[in-house]
């Protein structure tokens, strides 16, 4: 289950990556779509669950192997 989260974590920084550099392009256009502006948001909650899933599994590992 951990290497399908951090595959899940690696594809969705791509599309987070992706859609921050689509709303630079349009911004650089002159324009102002909202639903570029707002579409890095959803992959970026899902980068942070992730992430913080990742950073703190070590710590749950620890106590696992403690009992």
């Amino acid at each position: 289950m951990n290497n399908g989260i951090r595959q899940f974590h690696r594809w969705v920084s791509i599309v987070f990556t992706l859609t921050v550099i689509a709303n630079f392009v349009v911004m650089g256009f002159g324009h102002q779509i909202m639903w570029v502006t707002y579409a890095p948001l959803p992959p970026l909650f899902l980068l942070l669950f992730t992430g913080l899933y990742m950073f703190a599994l070590p710590y749950f590992t620890k106590s696992r192997a403690a009992q």
